[in-house]
C-alpha cells in the first residue's frame, strides 16, 4: 500500500483517501461532516474519521503509513 498523504495547516489536517477504499472498509456512511469529499477522494478528518479508517485498515492486516504535507495558511480542502 502506498503511504497516504496528510494534508495539513496551522488548525488541523486530512487524510486523503480513495473513496472506493472507504465503501470496501464498511465506513463511508460512518465519516462526519469534518471531512470533505471532491470526485474520488476523501479528506478524513485527522482525529475521529482517519482513526476509524486506520483501525479498519488494522483489522485487515494492514498497517498503513502516510506522509505530511504542511501549508502555512488556510488549506483550500477547507473550501
Amino acid at each position: 500500500m502506498k503511504p497516504i498523504i496528510c494534508y495539513t495547516d496551522p488548525g488541523h489536517g486530512w487524510f486523503a483517501v480513495k473513496r472506493a477504499d472507504c465503501e470496501a472498509l464498511g465506513i463511508l456512511e460512518k465519516i462526519s461532516p469534518y471531512s470533505y469529499q471532491r470526485g474520488r477522494t476523501v479528506y478524513l478528518e485527522e482525529d475521529c474519521d482517519a482513526s476509524l479508517y486506520f483501525a479498519a485498515l488494522r483489522i485487515k492486516g494492514i498497517d498503513p503509513a502516510y506522509i505530511e504535507k504542511h501549508m502555512d495558511r488556510r488549506h483550500p480542502i477547507r473550501s
